[in-house]
This record gives structure tokens, C-alpha cells and sequence, in this order.
């Protein structure tokens, strides 16, 4: 087998990649000399060759322009040039084309001639022999096979150039020591440093002092064992930003296996950390809301056991009493800490809601009416409108007092005076703003911005503002729960908040509260604010705290009502069988062990349907619903609260049923 033939064999598995054979042009031949020579070429390389004729250079270089051919064997005149200008222009189309030139006879000076211009060989016709073609065409090919892969590797290194160039990530190659050698245009975009000031230095300039030093021992102690490093680092850039990055360092051996760089593929995850941090804060939140609101709720039958012993002792002194003075003073006490229980409810979103849909510029214009008496003059107040406002579903007296506490959070912040601008506009929240906060979903909300000239916040206060207690404040200059209210009220109506501030450049507070269903406004109802007269129905007084319900029993008594007790669900069946006249109303608590007060109501007025009920609880929304159907808005009193003003609601409901009573007869 000839030589060319091996070559071709060796050939054949990058052939079949490349193509289904080795493909030769014949240029300028007479077809007799064209047939010999692919008879003589096909015979030796057993059909791995595929032979093509081109009568002339201009037929050739159309071929060229359309196929691809892994050898040239083209005719030679000596003396008339062109030949040279053929092989000028092939290696226009085809650099580094490999082309044999044929001729009858070439002298020594235009072979060289040749040679220097670009050809692979020059072959006399006179000598084509088979060996001696063979021979030629065999380099030939195996010259243009190296060069073809010397080709694929620079077109592979420029593939990976192009893509580490373009690559998202930060890529940068450093020697063993950790000198930067190259660093991508994402490195530089990142950081703000650009190569020139990189190249040279050590990747120590992008340490942040954040950063524990034990994160770069353990890295370098990771590289020169040899290991492959990851992990998150957090780098400063050139302006003192810092980020985070997810550090795939990977160490490059030659082929002895000795380490010659390290090449670091670093992903920024700073915007996913954030949103990690957030989803964290809000978790610490629910679980410190929770906590608050259990607080809350034992507290309250605490207080409720204090204000009511109080009121009652109120009572029996008159004006001039010496201890009347200090029975005031407890329910002053206990008004007050009921305030804070409430703001702990609050906070937890377990404060009951009288939900309406609102027009939020108009509360907020109500408010605007008390706010320059709550900031002081020393402070300007702007308040900005927005047009065509959607309504939204929420509580009134929270909303103001969320626009109250802001206000008051923004008055401490200016002890020198300042500007404090409350805005209000409608904006429609898409998928690119969701993708940075995470836990908002996309749609219509309306926006409340309050926006002050004060000191701002600073930077490692602002994960904990809203916590309850939290205050920056000095000792005995305020509770911790004004923010901590804020953010409740407005979790509980289904929207959220986000805070802006820098050292001395002021705060916003942004409030996004979502559009509500229905446009239509809910009028407001009125409170009743008179005493009410006292009654002489009977009462059934469910309770299982003995404190409560004692107490309660008194005050009813005294006001004219005749009063049944019972302990709990079970208890309240067994003295309701006992009774033999007519029960007008059942006050009873909504979660009592054995039985609840829905599951109580349900078994009683199913004998009694003229009794009527009103259910009492300091617990949450979602809880007192858990218990069955209840009526929150008409039939229901949250704890703590006055007995006064569960006198008032006992006439306002038995009232309400007897209007509903003497509307049916007529």
C-alpha cells in the first residue's frame, strides 16, 4: 500500500467528521493527463480519494468559491506568470490552500519562485511516477491536515475567548501566587476596575472588610492542597459598594499535573442574597408576631380583670372620695396598656378589622386636619393627592393611624424642623418589579409615601425598625411599637412596605396597599358616643376566665340586668335547660375549651330562636372565624374593652334585633 493510503486511513474517522472523502482539484490538464492521474491517485488510495477537473484557473476558482478541496494539482507554465497569479488568487479565497504545480519543465530559480509565492511542491510531468506523485500528494495532504487542526484550535480559542469575554459571570486567571493575568469585561463592569489597573495586582484589592479572614485562609488552604474552592464571598468594589459572589477557583495543571494558574468563575448573587435576607426578616417577623400576639391576648384578660374591678369601684365613690383620684389613675394605667396591646395586635395582624373600602386621599386629608398639631410648627406639611385614586379595602381607624405613627416617627427624626410630604398615587406593579421583591405579587395597588428632611436611618438599623420594642430612641422616648404597628396594619390589609433612608438625607416610607375589588365607597358608620340607658333583660354570661366573668356579672347586675353565669359551653347548655323564662341575649367568649361560643350559640338558638348573641375574644381574626360563622361587624366586641362599652353594645344589639323584630310584623 502506498503511503498516501495509510495517511488516508489514519484519516478516516476526522474524514467522516469533515467529510465523506478527501476531495482533489485538477486544474488545466488535458483529459487524457486528467485520467491518468486519477487513475494512478484512486488505485492508490482506494477510492479515498475523489478527483474533480477544472479546465481553466477561472473554472477553478468558481469551484473553489462554491466547494471545499483538500488539495490543488494544477498545470504550470513556465515564463508566463500565470501560475503565481492563480495561486494569489486561490489564497484569497482559500489561505494556506495546499497546491501542487505540474509542468514540463520548471528551472531551479521558478520552483523557488513557486515555493516562496506559496506552493506546497512542484512536480515535472517527465517524472510523474507513481511513487513520486503519491509521495507528493501524501505531504501534501498531511501538511493540510495539521494546518486544519491548527486552524480548529485557533477557531476553538477564539470560541472560548469570545465566550468568556461575553460571559455573564466574572472570570478572571491568576498565577500562582494570585497575580491577576486576565480579567473579563463582566469583572471589570462589576468591580469598576478596569484590566489595566487589575493585571499585575492581587485579587486582595476586592477584599471587603466584611469579609472574615478565615473565609480567605480557608479558600487558599483549599487551592494549594489542591482542591477546587467554593464558596460566598462578599468583595468590595472600586466606589466601596460591596457584593456578593458565588466563588467553580479552579486550579490549571500542565501536563506533569503541576498547578501553573488558578481560574475564578465568580456568579454576583448580591440581588439573591438580598432577597434571601428578606424572606428571612419576614419570617423572623411572623414568628416575633406570633409571640406578640399570644402576649396580647393573655394580657387582656389581665386588663380586663383590672379595668373592670376599677370601673366598679369608681362607681360606689363619689366625686369627693380621697380614693377616687387613685381608682382613676388605674384606669388611666389600664387604658394605656390596653393601647399597647392593641399595637401588638397589630403588629401580629391579629387585630380585629372593620374593614370598608376607602378613598384613601380623603382619610388622609381627614388626618392632614390634626397632623400640624402632632409635628409642631417647626415642620412644613405638604400633602400631595394623586388623580383618579382606586379605592381600597381597609380599616379606617388603622389607616389613620398608621398616616399618625409615620407622621410622629418623621417629627422625632427632625428635632431642628424640617419638611414632612405625605403622596399618594396609583401604580401598577409588573413582573420585572416582582423578580427584585419576591414576596409582592404583580397587579393594581395604590402607593402612600411619607417622605421627612430628618436624620435618615442608618444602615444597620434598618433590617430591625419594624420589630416590636426595637427604637433608637433614647431611654423613656418612646415604646418600639409605632413602626411595629405601622407594618402590621399594613401586612393584615394584605399590602406591604419598604423603607428608604440614608444618614442625613431623610426617610420614605412607601405603602403599597392593593386596589380594592369593589370601587364602590361602604359608608362609615357612626359611633355611638352617649351613655347608654340601662336594661332589664336577662343575660346569659358565658366566660371561662372567673376573674372576667364575675366581674362582668356585677356591672350588669348594677345596670338592671339579670344575669346567668356559666363557665364554659357545656356549663352554658346545663344553665340554659335549667332556665324556665325567656334568655334575651347570650354574651359569651369565643374560644373556651370543650366547647366554643359559635358551637354554644348554634345548640341554643336552635331552642331559643328569639335569644340573641354577642360574642367577646381577644383573639385573632383567623382564630374567632375557626370557631364558626360570627358576625365580626354587628356581633362582636374585641378584648380588652370597657364595661361601659359592653353596655352599650348590649343595647346596640338587642336594639338592633327589635327594630328587625317590629319591621317584620308590620
Amino acid at each position: 500500500m502506498f503511503p498516501v493510503t495509510e495517511y488516508l486511513a489514519e484519516q478516516r474517522v476526522q474524514a467522516a467528521q469533515d467529510g465523506p472523502s478527501m476531495r482533489l482539484l485538477v486544474v488545466g490538464e488535458q483529459p487524457a493527463d486528467f485520467e491518468y492521474l486519477r487513475k494512478l491517485l484512486e488505485s492508490a488510495a482506494e477510492e479515498q480519494l475523489l478527483l474533480q477537473y477544472a479546465s481553466s484557473p477561472h473554472e477553478a476558482l468558481d469551484s473553489l468559491r462554491q466547494d471545499n478541496f483538500d488539495l490543488l494539482l494544477c498545470g504550470y507554465h513556465a515564463g508566463s506568470g500565470a501560475g503565481l497569479d492563480f495561486l494569489h488568487q486561490v489564497h484569497q479565497i482559500w489561505p494556506a490552500a495546499p497546491v501542487i504545480f505540474l509542468s514540463d519543465h520548471m528551472s531551479q530559480a521558478a520552483v523557488g519562485q513557486a515555493i516562496e509565492a506559496g506552493a506546497y511542491a512542484c512536480i515535472q510531468r517527465s517524472n510523474m511516477k507513481t511513487s513520486s506523485i503519491v509521495r507528493a500528494v501524501s505531504c501534501a495532504i498531511e501538511m493540510y491536515g495539521k494546518e486544519r487542526q491548527r486552524q480548529r484550535a485557533e477557531n476553538m480559542l477564539r470560541k472560548l475567548w469570545s465566550a468568556v469575554e461575553q460571559a455573564a459571570e466574572l472570570i478572571s486567571i491568576t498565577d500562582r501566587a494570585g497575580t491577576v493575568e486576565y480579567v473579563n469585561p463582566a469583572f471589570e463592569t462589576l468591580t469598576g476596575y478596569s484590566r489595566t489597573e487589575l493585571i499585575g495586582q492581587t485579587l486582595r484589592l476586592l477584599n471587603s472588610p466584611e469579609e472574615p479572614a478565615a473565609t480567605h485562609e480557608q479558600m487558599w488552604e483549599t487551592l494549594l492542597s489542591g482542591g477546587i474552592y467554593r464558596g460566598i464571598v462578599t468583595h468590595k468594589k472600586k466606589n466601596g459598594e460591596t457584593f456578593v459572589v458565588e466563588k467553580t477557583i479552579t486550579p490549571v495543571r500542565d501536563a506533569q499535573g503541576i498547578v501553573t494558574n488558578y481560574v475564578s468563575c465568580d456568579r454576583d448573587i448580591t440581588e439573591r442574597r438580598r432577597l434571601e435576607l428578606q424572606l428571612q426578616q419576614a419570617h423572623k417577623m411572623d414568628a416575633i408576631g406570633r409571640l406578640a400576639g399570644g402576649i396580647a391576648h393573655d394580657f387582656n384578660n389581665l386588663l380586663m380583670i383590672v379595668s373592670a374591678y376599677a370601673e366598679l369601684m369608681l362607681d360606689h365613690f363619689t366625686s369627693e372620695h380621697p380614693l377616687r383620684r387613685n381608682v382613676q389613675q388605674i384606669l388611666t394605667a389600664s387604658r394605656r396598656a390596653a393601647d399597647l396591646t392593641r399595637q401588638l395586635l397589630a403588629f401580629s395582624r391579629k387585630q380585629m378589622q372593620a374593614l370598608q373600602v376607602l378613598d384613601l386621599n380623603w382619610v388622609i386629608q381627614e388626618v392632614s386636619k390634626m397632623l400640624p398639631r402632632l409635628i409642631g410648627e417647626d415642620i412644613e406639611f405638604i400633602f400631595v393627592p394623586g388623580e383618579k385614586l382606586d379605592k381600597v379595602k381597609a380599616d379606617p381607624v388603622q389607616i389613620e393611624q398608621v398616616v399618625m405613627n409615620l407622621a410622629a416617627n418623621a417629627r422625632d427624626a427632625m428635632p431642628k424642623g424640617g419638611r414632612l410630604i405625605i403622596e399618594t398615587a396609583k401604580v401598577c406593579l409588573d413582573e420585572a418589579y416582582v423578580q427584585r421583591h419576591t414576596m409582592v405579587p404583580p397587579g393594581d395597588y395604590v402607593v402612600v409615601s411619607v417622605t421627612d428632611s430628618g436624620q435618615g436611618i442608618a444602615p444597620e438599623h434598618l433590617g430591625h425598625i419594624f420589630e416590636p420594642f426595637y427604637t433608637t430612641k433614647e431611654e423613656g422616648k418612646g415604646t418600639g411599637l409605632g413602626l411595629a404597628t405601622v407594618y402590621g396594619i399594613v401586612k393584615q390589609s394584605g399590602g406591604f412596605i419598604w423603607v428608604y433612608s440614608e444618614p442625613g438625607l431623610g426617610t420614605t416610607f412607601k405603602i403599597y396597599l392593593p386596589r380594592a375589588e369593589q370601587q364602590s365607597l361602604v359608608p362609615s358608620q357612626t359611633q355611638h358616643l352617649d351613655e347608654p340607658p340601662q336594661g332589664t333583660e336577662t343575660v346569659l354570661l358565658v366566660e371561662d376566665e372567673d376573674a372576667v366573668r364575675q366581674s362582668t356579672c356585677e356591672f350588669l347586675v348594677l345596670n338592671g340586668y339579670t344575669v346567668l353565669e356559666a363557665r364554659n359551653g357545656e356549663d352554658a347548655l346545663r344553665v340554659a335547660q335549667e332556665c324556665n323564662k325567656t334568655i334575651d341575649l347570650m354574651v359569651t367568649d369565643v374560644v373556651m375549651p370543650l366547647m366554643g361560643g359559635a358551637q354554644v350559640a348554634n345548640r341554643l338558638t336552635a331552642t331559643r330562636p328569639g335569644m340573641k348573641v354577642l360574642f367577646v375574644s381577644g383573639y385573632a381574626e383567623s382564630t374567632v372565624l375557626r370557631q364558626g360563622a360570627i358576625d365580626l361587624v354587628g356581633h362582636f366586641l374585641q378584648k380588652p374593652f370597657t364595661l361601659k362599652m359592653l353596655a352599650r353594645k348590649i343595647r346596640e344589639v338587642l336594639q338592633e334585633e327589635n327594630a328587625k323584630a317590629m319591621a317584620a310584623g308590620s
